[in-house]
């Protein structure tokens, strides 16, 4: 009520303040530091905050272009959710593709990305992916990366069309591409090293950042550590411009509870502990357009018996949902299709789970598990989170399953995958093989959605431009790429979509800056 004492002359002002600030390049000059009031320690041409698939990709093609280059990673060790993710990324009409034989096109890799993302994907960040999706395979290559000599089907996508590292681990693209950016002369690397806000000059251009050097990251506190005041506070100047590919915010339980009330500390995640919100939220602040920020990814394949990613999260990909079934305890019958999109598996779980926490058990036998790796099998084996059985009846007992359901079930999941075709929930059994759940023993466990992809964040053009919501052009100096961006996934993401997507915009960033 007191607006209506306001005068003339302070109307004035107060607009003249606003018109200033949309002026300074479309950002928020208030939110941030001005660069003439700072003192750099030290200068660098382009300063890349984050150190997974798209920081590295971002790191190789700026240093390219002989930038003295500065990447910054507030934890103690470089890759964040990279070097923990399965290793598996999807390179429409590949080479791979051309060996086997398999028919693929970029209209059709637009068109299942769509349909999961349930058609709220940005079309033009998309097809920029499908047109640079070999040129990111060619970076993963020239850094060493190696990959299976055989391509992946992975769920909701309509012909195999996915790479897998060797290791069948992130790791296995994220180490040789560590090791390469080192040899790379003019490169610096700072671990333990929080960035905390954007520096702007007096035209509104990023022109570098605010940082922590020192700082240890304190799990108890999460929530992007904002209560943690540890290290040393640095200024690094960018004379190129910023590229922020922090990665998302799954473990950020203050943020991620804002956006959906149901995801309590509870709520397990996927992700390492040092997926927070604050990069996301520092580019909010000095006024970038936030896309889809609400819409929240479970990865349908976790176990319910250990925390985080673990080690059974891969057997279930790779074996138990490719060449198995998951069924509802209670009543021994299938309930999902088992190579559906994330989203609808995840759906289809949380019914089953229901309150009493029925989790659904995942099982194969054991011609499927011929075809993983070593360790996808051993290791969850070792922990006990995977069960071995000698006949389905052991399984059902085990889990308290109806006998006679539970071999019904399979019975006719056999019969489905021998007529190449699935009448109950159109799982696409005519591309796994002819492989039945026929021959023991079993390998069992069970399963739970966690919580695994942030779809949402800043939006960015074709070019990795972190546009502005006070003019709707670029943010001058910024660039963005990977989890910390939204509007590519849409509602819900492919599997192994994501290291293709962080590849494509960290190169097409580096190239752009």
């Amino acid at each position: 009520m007191q607006n209506r004492n306001l005068s003339r002359r302070d109307f004035v002002k107060i607009s003249a303040v606003g018109a200033g600030m949309l002026a300074l390049g479309g950002v928020n000059a208030s939110a941030a530091m001005n660069s003439k009031d700072v003192k750099w320690d030290e200068e660098f041409d382009v300063v890349i905050i984050g150190s997974g698939f798209a920081a590295l990709a971002a790191t190789v093609k700026a240093s390219e272009k002989g930038y003295k280059i500065l990447l910054v990673e507030k934890m103690g060790r470089l890759g964040g959710n990279s070097v923990i993710n399965g290793g598996l990324a999807a390179f429409p009409h590949n080479p791979l593709q051309d060996k086997e034989g398999v028919k693929d096109s970029n209209e059709l890799f637009l068109k299942d990305c769509l349909k999961a993302g349930l058609n709220i994907n940005h079309k033009d960040l998309l097809e920029t992916i499908a047109n640079r999706a070999k040129d990111a395979l060619a970076l993963t290559l020239k850094c060493g990366v190696q990959y299976r000599d055989r391509l992946e089907h992975l769920g909701g996508h309509s012909v195999p069309r996915t790479y897998g590292t060797t290791n069948g681990s992130g790791s296995g693209i994220v180490l040789p591409m560590i090791e390469y950016v080192k040899k790379i002369d003019g490169v610096t690397i700072k671990t333990r090293t929080k960035f905390d806000e954007f520096i702007l000059d007096d035209s509104g251009r990023v022109v570098g950042i605010k940082a922590r050097e020192d700082y240890k990251f304190d799990k108890s506190l999460m929530d992007d550590d904002r209560e943690n005041k540890s290290g040393t506070t640095k200024f690094f100047k960018a004379s190129k411009g910023v590229i922020l590919a922090s990665g998302g915010f799954c473990r950020d339980v203050f943020y991620r509870q804002i956006q959906d009330p149901r995801l309590d500390k509870d709520a397990d995640s996927t992700n390492h502990p040092g997926a927070t919100a604050g990069g996301l939220m520092a580019a909010l602040a000095i006024g970038a357009v936030p896309v889809q920020v609400s819409w929240l990814q479970f990865g349908p394949w976790g176990c319910a018996d250990e925390s985080g990613f673990g080690v059974g999260a891969l057997f279930n990909v790779n074996a138990s949902f490719r060449y198995g079934i998951s069924v509802d305890p209670k009543t021994g019958k299938r309930y999902m299709n088992e190579l559906a999109d994330r989203k609808i598996r995840s759906d289809a779980m949380f019914i089953v789970i229901g309150k009493d926490k029925n989790y659904p058990i995942n099982f194969c036998d054991s011609v499927a598990v011929k075809d993983i790796l070593p360790d996808q099998l051993n290791k969850p084996l070792e922990a006990g989170i995977l069960k071995k059985f000698d006949t389905l009846d052991a399984l059902a007992a085990e889990y308290k399953i109806p006998a006679a359901e539970l071999k019904k079930t399979v019975e006719q999941y056999n019969k489905y995958v021998k007529d190449g075709k699935d009448p109950d929930f159109g799982k696409p059994v005519d591309m796994i093989g002819g492989v039945t759940i026929s021959t023991p023993p079993f390998y069992a466990m069970r399963g739970v959605p966690k919580l695994h992809h942030s779809m949402g964040g800043v939006n960015i053009n074709t070019k990795a431009q972190v546009i502005s919501i006070y003019n709707k052009k670029p943010i001058p100096g910024l660039y963005a790429a990977g989890e910390v961006t939204g509007g590519v996934h849409g509602a819900s993401r492919l599997g192994s979509n994501a290291i293709t997507d962080c590849l494509t915009f960290g190169m097409i960033a580096g190239e752009n800056i």
